[in-house]
C-alpha cells in the first residue's frame, strides 16, 4: 500500500499491515472502534459483503477506508458528488493515504494521470461516480487491476423508497456478477425498513450481512416549533445559542434563500446564499467559505448539504419542512459530526405542508411513487405534532427505539396536550370497522358522518362508528391520525393505496385499554420567546484550558491556510479540546490523544506542541 512506504521518525512504531487496529491508531489516532466497526471491518476484510446502517458522525468511512488498506489491491468507493470525493481526499492526504477520483470535472491529462496511478498499484483509494463506474472502458480498466473491494456510500439513492432516489445507482448491480469474489458493502445513514429492504434486493447482498448501527446522536438537541414570525425565531435563535458559530438554514425556495441571506446580513450576521440558480462561482467561493472559515452560516435549499462532511457545523435550521423524516435527519445530521453539542431547529406551518402536497401531486412521478411521497410527509408533520420526545418519535419511525431523551424541546417543556384517549379508541374503531384498506380522508369521513356515495355504497354508514367524531373538526381528526401513525398505532400501506391499518401495537393498546396524550395543535399569533436549547457552554471548563483551546485553534487555522484546506481537516475541534484538556509534553504524550495519528503528528505536532509549552 502507497501509505506503508512513508518515512517515519524513530519514536514511531511500524503498521502491522495486516491489524486493522493498529492501522487505526497509528494512522488515524484512536485507540479502539466504536459500536460495530470492528465486527463490520473484519467481515469485509475476510471477503463478506455487507449492506450497513450507521448515523451520521459514527465513522462510517473507516468501514470502507482500512479494509482497503488490509486486503491487497485498490478500494473503489462510489461517490454521488465531485464535491464529497474532493473532500475525503482532502482529508485522506493529511493522513498519508494514497486517494484520488476519476470524474467529470478533471482534465483529461489529470484522468490519464490517475489511471497510471491506478494501473501501477499506486493508489489506495480511488472515488468515482456511479456514471463513471458502469462505462464499458472504466470496467475495462477495472478488470485490469486488482480490487480490495467496492463500497457503494450513501445508498439510499439506490432505492426508490429512499429520500433522494437516483436512477444512475440501480445499475451497480452489475458489480456482483462482473466482479465476483471482491467483497462490497454499501452504507448509508438513513433509510427505513423499506429502503434497507429495497437496498439489499437491488444490490444483490441478499446472501452478505446486514449491520445496523442505530439512528440516535445524542449530541443533537432537537426543536420544533409552529411558525409566528420565521425571521425573527430564526434569528433570536442564532443570536441567543450561535452568534459565534457555523451553521445552515435551509428555505424551500432559491427567492427565500436569497431573502433571508439578505435579511440576515442586515442584522450583521454573516450569512452567504447557496442555491442551483446562482452562478457556478458563486456557489463555488460561498461553499468555500463555509468549509475554511469560521462563523459562516450558509442559507440554502437543499442542493447544498450532501457533499458536505464539515464537522464543526453547530446547528441546521430548517424555515420550512422537509420532504420527508429521512430528509430531515439527513439535513440535520450535517450539525455536530465531531460529537459535539449541536441543534436541530425547525420552525413549520401547515401551509408547509399544503405547499410539498401540491408539489407532489403535480409531479410526473408515478402514482405509487406519489402515495410513498405523501405517506413520508404525513409521518413528518407527526413529528412535528408529537407530544412526546422527539428522539422517540425519530428512532421509532426507524424502527430503532429509546426512553425519553432530556435533549429535545419536548423533554425540556412539555406541550400543552389533551387526553386523547377515546379519539384514539374511536380512529381505530373506525380503521378495523372499515376494513382497514382507506385512506385517511375516508376514514375521517366516516367518524364525521360524511353522507358520500362510497361511504353509503361500502354500508359504512352502518357501522357503530359512523358520525362519532362529530365533535371534533376535520383538521383535529387529521392531527390525531398523523399522531397515532407516528407512535405506531397505525401505519400507512402505500402499497395497498395508502390504506390506513392498525399496527399490533395499536392492538394491543385497545386490547389493554391504555391512554394516551395528544399534542394540542394551535398556530400562536404573536411572537413568543422561543427556547429551543440549552445556552452553549465554553468546550472547557477551566479558564486556562479555554484559553489554550482558542490558541491551539489559531495555530490550526494558520496551518489549514498554508495548505489551503478547511481547518477541520488539519483536526476537528474534539482533538483540539482534548489537547488543551490534558496538554501533553512530548511527541509520545500527544499520540495517546484521540485523532492524532503519525501522519499528522510528523506534520503538524511540533507547531501544536510550541503553543502547549508556551502557555
Amino acid at each position: 500500500m502507497a501509505w506503508r512506504k512513508k518515512i517515519f521518525p524513530f519514536y514511531l512504531v511500524q503498521v502491522s499491515a495486516k491489524n486493522p487496529l493498529s492501522i487505526l491508531k497509528q494512522i488515524y489516532g484512536y485507540d479502539q472502534f466504536r459500536g460495530e466497526q470492528e465486527e463490520i471491518i473484519n467481515y469485509l476484510i475476510e471477503g463478506g459483503s455487507s449492506f450497513v446502517l450507521m448515523p451520521t458522525g459514527s465513522g462510517k468511512s473507516l468501514c470502507y477506508q482500512i479494509p482497503s488498506l488490509c486486503r491487497e489491491g485498490v478500494g473503489v468507493i462510489v461517490s454521488p458528488l465531485i464535491a464529497l470525493m474532493q473532500d475525503q481526499i482532502t482529508a485522506l492526504a493529511q493522513l498519508g493515504i494514497s486517494a484520488r477520483a476519476i470524474n467529470s470535472s478533471m482534465s483529461d491529462k489529470a484522468v490519464f494521470e490517475v489511471k497510471q496511478k491506478l494501473e501501477s498499484n499506486n493508489l489506495d483509494l480511488l472515488y468515482v461516480a456511479p456514471e463513471r463506474l458502469v462505462m464499458p472502458e472504466f470496467v475495462e480498466l477495472l478488470e485490469r487491476v486488482k480490487i480490495a473491494l467496492f463500497a457503494i456510500d450513501e445508498a439510499h439513492c439506490v432505492s426508490q423508497w429512499g429520500h433522494d432516489f437516483r436512477p444512475d445507482y440501480t445499475a451497480l448491480s452489475f458489480l456482483a456478477e462482473r466482479f465476483k469474489g471482491v467483497p462490497r458493502i454499501a452504507l448509508t445513514a438513513t433509510a427505513d425498513r423499506a429502503t434497507r429492504k429495497d437496498i439489499i434486493e437491488r444490490l444483490k447482498l441478499e446472501n452478505g450481512r446486514t449491520f445496523i448501527g442505530g439512528f440516535d446522536r445524542p449530541n443533537i438537541h432537537y426543536s420544533i416549533l409552529e411558525r409566528n414570525n420565521p425571521k425573527k425565531q430564526v434569528y433570536d435563535f442564532i443570536k441567543n445559542y450561535h452568534l459565534e458559530d457555523s451553521g445552515i438554514i435551509y428555505c424551500i425556495s432559491r427567492k427565500k434563500v436569497e431573502d433571508m441571506a439578505e435579511w440576515l446580513q442586515g442584522k450583521d450576521i454573516n450569512a452567504l446564499p447557496y442555491h442551483a440558480g446562482l452562478p457556478a462561482e458563486v456557489r463555488s467561493e460561498n461553499q468555500d467559505r463555509f468549509l475554511r472559515e469560521d462563523k459562516i452560516i450558509i442559507v440554502a435549499t437543499i442542493a447544498f448539504g450532501m457533499g458536505i462532511d464539515k464537522p464543526d457545523v453547530r446547528f441546521v435550521a430548517h424555515m420550512n419542512i422537509p420532504k420527508s423524516i429521512e430528509a430531515y435527519y439527513q439535513e440535520t445530521g450535517r450539525a455536530g459530526r465531531d460529537g459535539l453539542p449541536s441543534n436541530a431547529y425547525m420552525i413549520y406551518g401547515m401551509d408547509d405542508a399544503v405547499m410539498q402536497r401540491n408539489w407532489i401531486e403535480n409531479s410526473e412521478a408515478p402514482e405509487l411513487q406519489k402515495r410513498i411521497e405523501n405517506q413520508k410527509l404525513n409521518a413528518l408533520l407527526g413529528l412535528c405534532e408529537a407530544a412526546i420526545c422527539r428522539r422517540q418519535v425519530l428512532l421509532e419511525y426507524f424502527d430503532d427505539t429509546g426512553k425519553p431523551c432530556g435533549n429535545c424541546d419536548t423533554c425540556d417543556t412539555k406541550p400543552q396536550t389533551f387526553d386523547g384517549t377515546t379519539p384514539a379508541q374511536m380512529a381505530l374503531s373506525a380503521v378495523y370497522r372499515t376494513g382497514q384498506r382507506f385512506g385517511m380522508v375516508y376514514v375521517v369521513d366516516v367518524l364525521l358522518g360524511k353522507e358520500d356515495d362510497r361511504i353509503i355504497q361500502f354500508g359504512h354508514d352502518q357501522q357503530s362508528t359512523f358520525g362519532i367524531g362529530k365533535e371534533l373538526s376535520r383538521a383535529e381528526w387529521q392531527n390525531i391520525f398523523r399522531q397515532l401513525v407516528s407512535r405506531n398505532l397505525l401505519m400507512v400501506d402505500v402499497q395497498e393505496h395508502n390504506g390506513i391499518k392498525i399496527t399490533e401495537k395499536g392492538f394491543a393498546f385497545l386490547k389493554q385499554k391504555e391512554t394516551i396524550d395528544f399534542r394540542k395543535v394551535t398556530i400562536s399569533k404573536k411572537t413568543k420567546a422561543d427556547k429551543p436549547s440549552r445556552r452553549k457552554k465554553p468546550a472547557l471548563e477551566d479558564e486556562d484550558d479555554q484559553e489554550l483551546f482558542e490558541k491551539l485553534k489559531d495555530a490550526r487555522q494558520l496551518m489549514a491556510k498554508k495548505r489551503r484546506v478547511p481547518a477541520y481537516v488539519i483536526f476537528h475541534d474534539k482533538t483540539l479540546i482534548e489537547l488543551a484538556d490534558k496538554r501533553p509534553q512530548s511527541f509520545e504524550e500527544m499520540l495517546e490523544i484521540n485523532g492524532i495519528g503519525e501522519s499528522k503528528l510528523k506534520k503538524f505536532g511540533q507547531t501544536l506542541l510550541d503553543v502547549i509549552l508556551a502557555t
